[in-house]
């Protein structure tokens, strides 16, 4: 997470940014657990550690998000599979609501969050790259998104001006795609969510880093891989399930696509595992967003959870005012015509 005023120097509290794993690897970050307090909500949460929303409820099922109690063990599912190589310019996992920048010439990696389209708006699924960058878009809503606004009972305007209310947020990357940007939001809250018309939705503060690092003409790729397999050099085989985007594959076997997805991976290593295949079917019958060893004899998530020690959350809560398209300030330590 990257915070502060709009393409100022600022104080970072969480970065996810990360080096490349050696050879023999393709996992990155690490789990970590918190303890809330009174005054916080998953979405704080999630937003600081640059997770987004459906990535902090999954992997804390039985959590109110708005109200998590103090006290309360909060898992955060930083800790990442990286996808498939080549790892060049940005990727976008949709089921996994989650994009990937690796920069030319660095070995690192930077992960955030995305929303993405709604039912009945499907992104394309492919390569393209980044055409333009723009700051402080206007937005002028195509017809049909105002009359889907209108039949919904929630009209909206025809044009945003540029501004903290706009849905496009404050800065944008043009893809080669018609109409479809990587870009800020004025609703920040939304990020992991199903929210857009095509567009990716990142935190706001997530999109200055991006706009600052990006060039026009790097490499876009948007991949559908729910089920997503690595290894972080520790001999074990992970598996990191997200919700199927069933307009990709409908009527498919989700249970197969996570087998032939170990098997391809397995394939890939060289290397064989005796697979715990319940804990596989149980990934896939409920993904949870988090990197779970699938091999026997490992233990499963909730032991690994609980074994993990207790973090204090010293940040002070975003704040109503802080669901706009402007990145916030620091957490103060106590301890074409675009689709939105």
């Amino acid at each position: 997470m990257l915070c502060g005023a709009l393409l100022l120097d600022t104080t970072c509290a969480f970065s996810a940014e990360f080096p490349l794993p050696p050879a023999g690897s393709n996992m990155v970050g690490q789990l970590r657990v918190v303890l809330a307090r009174h005054q916080d909500t998953l979405l704080d949460i999630a937003r600081h550690y640059d997770v987004g929303y459906n990535e902090i409820r999954a992997a804390n099922p039985g959590v109110d998000p708005w109200l998590p109690g103090a006290g309360t063990r909060v898992l955060v599912p930083t800790e990442y599979v990286l996808p498939p190589k080549p790892w060049q310019g940005i990727i976008i996992n949709i089921p996994a609501r989650r994009l990937f920048y690796f920069p030319a010439d660095q070995k690192v990696v930077y992960t955030f969050p995305v929303g993405i389209f709604r039912p009945n708006w499907p992104d394309p699924v492919g390569s393209t790259k980044i055409i333009a960058k723009v700051k402080n878009p206007t937005w002028t809503v195509p017809k049909n998104i105002q009359e889907e606004h209108a039949k919904a009972g929630e009209p909206i305007p025809a044009f945003f001006p540029a501004g903290p209310d706009n849905p496009m947020g404050e800065l944008a990357l043009e893809t080669g795609w018609s109409q479809i940007f990587i870009h800020g939001t004025n609703k920040p809250w939304g990020v992991g969510m199903r929210v857009s018309h095509g567009c990716f939705h990142v935190y706001p503060e997530n999109e200055v880093q991006l706009f600052k690092m990006v060039k026009v003409g790097t490499p876009v790729r948007t991949i559908d891989q729910p089920y997503v397999v690595g290894s972080n050099g520790n001999g074990n085989l992970y598996l990191q399930s997200f919700e199927p985007v069933e307009v990709y594959h409908k009527g498919g076997n989700n249970q197969q696509r996570a087998v032939d997805a170990i098997t391809a991976f397995s394939s890939s290593q060289h290397q064989g595992w005796t697979i715990n295949w319940q804990r596989v079917i149980n990934l896939v019958q409920k993904p949870n967003t988090v990197p779970v060893a699938i091999n026997i004899n490992t233990p499963d998530l909730q032991t690994v959870a609980d074994q993990l020690s207790a973090q204090s959350y010293d940040f002070a809560p975003y704040g109503d005012n802080a669901n706009t398209a402007t990145p916030p300030p620091a957490p103060v330590t106590i301890g074409n015509t675009p689709k939105s």
